[in-house]
This record gives C-alpha cells, structure tokens and sequence, in this order.
C-alpha cells in the first residue's frame, strides 16, 4: 500500500514554514469554501492545497493559525463542532477535539468562536503572514479582526503592523517534494498509466469521446483514485488540435487520431498524461511522420531535465526539435535558427514544453528567480510535453497535414542522479502503441 503523509511530515512542514517567519508574528491559512453546483447541490469538497500541505485536514469551515513561540502550542485549529443531526444528513465531523487528537492541533476551538478568539492572538503580533486577494470575503474577516484591535489601541491593544504575502515562502517549500510524496504520485503516475492503457485498448472507430473517458475515470475510481485532477480531455480528429477540448461529444471516426490528456487525483496528487492514438490502431502515413518528430521532441527534452539544468533547457531542446522536424516536413521554410528566433513555429506549438506538478496539476512555485530561470533540483516535479497541432483550416499546409493534433506527456520527477519518468508505464513509440491495440483488438 502506498505511503500516507504522516502527521510527523505534517509538523515538520509548519516547523519549517514557522521558521522562515519573522520573529512575533502570525500566520493564518484559511480552509477551501464549499462550492454550489446548483441551487442547493454543492461540488464535490476538495480541500486547498496549501491548507492540507500543513495539516492534512480534510473539512471545510476551517482555519490554521500558526504562532511561533506561543507558551500555548504553536499549531491552532478552528474547525466546526461535532453536530449529530448535521453529521446524520452530511457526514462525520473531526469537531476540536479531533483536530487535536487526529490531525495533531496543539490547541482547537469551534469555528463559530473565532470572531472572539482571533483578535485575541493578533494582539501584540507585529507581522500577520496571509495569502491575499484570494479569498475576498475572508480578506474582509482578517482586516476586521485587524480593526477590532485598532478601536481598542486606547485601551492598550497593539494591531499587528504588516501583512505579508504567505504564498512566495510557503510555495517554494512544496516545490521540493518529500520521499513520501514522490511514492504517492508515482501511485498517480501508475494509475493514469494504466487509465491510458485501457482506453487504447477500448478505443474502436464509431465510439464516441466520452465513452473513453468513462473508461479512464472508471480505471481511476477502482485503483483508489475516485477523481481526475482536471477536466480530461479526449480529442478526436480535428479536435486534437484545441489544446483544453473537454467537449468530448463527438464519434471518434476510422483514420482519425485521438488525442487523450487526463490524469487522477490520489491521495490529493496529481498525475498528469496526455498520449496520442490512432482509433483504428494504425498510424497513417502523415501520422506517424508528425508524432515521431514530437515523440523526439520529447525525449530529448526528457533527458535535459536533471540537476544544474535550468527550467527552460528542456522547453528550448523541445521547440528545436519541434521546429527542425516541421522544416523536414515542409510544414515550414528556412534557417532554423532565423525561425526559433522568429517564433515560426508557434503556428503549430503555442504551448510551453511543461508546468510544475504536485498537489496542483499545475502547481506552485517560481519559474525564475532575479529574473533568471530556476535551476532543477532534486525533488521537484515537472511534466514534459511537447506538441504539434496542424489547424484543420491551415490553408499554408498541404491538405493531408490538417487536423493533425499530437501531444505526448509524462511526469518527471528530478533526482540526484538525472530524472525518474513517473508515467513510463504507458506506451509511447508508434510501434508499441501499434502492437498493443493490434494485439488486444485483432486489427
């Protein structure tokens, strides 16, 4: 079974959050809002990812408080109180009492209490550590917990004097991925894997969209991931060619390819996979010849993420590979380097080669720093992506490249010695995705 964060990673994420802050202040992290679907039906809860990243508790109506030196524990919890006939109708709640005893909490109280509580443990602080501008109302709910303080300044009360934005410390920690985390996302890895590895086996001229993208998350629900970690996008034909297609409603047609980027959520990691196929299980002609210069793109790209590298290497590998191939196809015309620098190629690749990767499918942390592109390091998480999309309605290309759509994704997890691909379970060369729908649909 795979690795569950423990409450001892838990601790030493806010001890060392707690130690980049400034001597007497306060940081306060508020829990994800429940969502209305519609009218009085709500979205599926997911927790925020920087809340559950420092304590793993998994209910709305939540907030941390982290008070380095506080006599009293540093780690608070205001969650909701246990309520039988609410947990009757909505399901069981940890109440303060749980907070403490289960998600480690060094002191817990209701949330209904924190208009009259958190004031009190602003009071004297000099800096407040917050992520603002992403919750409006709570913004409000901080600046008047800050005010109570300032109509009491002749009473003695002293308001904390700076907020400071929370996101550039906290972010740069999840940046760097811990020996458990790394377990559970290749847990994620492998079950998109194997969701990718179904679909290619399903897949038959006449079906439609959302028929494989019913396999892939019924493949994610019964390995123990019971949602995507984005919208999956299943593209057929021309469709390949929209980079964020979610549709998925048209039938899938013989000579077509089929263009599929989706990945589950386990244990709140992400995977994220994007594999392009033939819906007969044969490559044409034209086909082949535009996936095989992606599919290089790629690998060469790939074998550029390792340490000392900088975070652009792999994306500038990629756009010259991409860019040689279209010359080599005749889908474009002159030097190389004249056309990079041009952006020439941007009419078939307007995408970057990858995106950070972690609690967030397309997750936090700088991509420079002073201005320059951040090294890799082992640890961080990246995807690799490269792509050509030749628009149905290109009329510079000759008619036999239109509508082609490729994307080949995996990810990549930095290490000491090079890189790990995470998603290496899911064939990817024209010949094994050939042979694997050949040999399980007789072509």
């Amino acid at each position: 079974m795979t690795a569950k964060i423990n409450l001892q990673e838990f601790a030493r994420r806010r001890k060392e959050l707690m130690a980049m802050m400034e001597p007497n202040s306060i940081a306060i992290i508020p829990a994800a809002e429940e969502k209305t679907r519609s009218r009085d039906t709500l979205y599926s809860y997911r927790q925020d990812s920087d809340f559950y990243y420092l304590c793993g508790f998994p209910e709305p109506e939540a907030v941390i408080v982290l008070i380095p030196g506080r006599d009293h524990g540093e780690f608070v919890l205001f969650v909701r109180e246990r309520n039988r006939q609410k947990e009757i109708w909505d399901g069981y709640r940890q109440g303060p009492e749980g907070a403490i005893e289960n998600y480690g909490a060094d002191d817990a109280f209701p949330i209904d209490d924190i208009d009259e509580i958190l004031p009190g443990l602003l009071e004297s602080r000099e800096r407040v550590y917050y992520s603002l501008g992403r919750d409006a109302g709570f913004d409000q709910q901080i600046m008047t917990w800050i005010n109570t303080l300032r109509a009491q300044a002749r009473s003695g009360a002293i308001p904390p004097g700076e907020l400071q934005d929370l996101d550039h410390f906290l972010h740069d920690m999840r940046l760097f991925k811990s020996a458990t985390e790394a377990k559970l996302m290749r847990t994620a890895g492998d079950i998109s894997a194997q969701a990718h590895i179904r679909a290619m086996q399903f897949c038959r001229p006449g079906q439609y969209e959302h028929q494989l993208e019913a396999e892939i998350h019924h493949e994610f629900a019964k390995s123990g991931a019971r949602n995507p970690a984005y919208s999956t996008i299943v593209g057929s034909g021309a469709n390949g060619c929209i980079l964020h297609y979610i549709e998925n409603d048209h039938k899938m047609k013989n000579g077509d390819l089929v263009l599929i980027d989706a990945g589950c959520e386990y244990d709140m990691y992400a995977g994220d996979i994007t594999r392009t196929f033939p819906v007969n299980g044969k490559f044409s002609d034209e086909q082949k010849a535009v996936y095989n210069v992606v599919l290089d793109a790629q690998l060469q790209a790939i074998d550029a993420v390792k340490p000392g590298n900088h975070w652009n290497h792999p994306h500038e590998i990629a756009v010259r590979v991409l860019t040689a191939g279209l010359i080599e196809l005749g889908l474009l015309q002159g030097d190389l380097d004249e056309l990079i620098e041009k952006q020439a190629y941007s009419d078939f690749y307007m995408h970057r080669t990858g995106h950070w990767l972690g609690l967030d499918v397309h997750d936090v942390g700088d991509y420079k720093v002073e201005g320059q592109w951040r090294v890799l390091e082992p640890g961080m998480c990246l995807t690799v992506e490269p792509g050509i999309y030749i628009a149905p309605d290109n009329e510079n290309v000759d008619e036999k490249w239109r509508g082609i759509g490729i994307r080949i994704e995996d990810d990549v997890l930095v290490t000491a010695e090079g890189c790990e691909v995470l998603t290496a379970a899911v064939p990817k060369s024209v010949e094994e995705i050939e042979d694997l729908m050949d040999r399980e649909k007789g072509w």
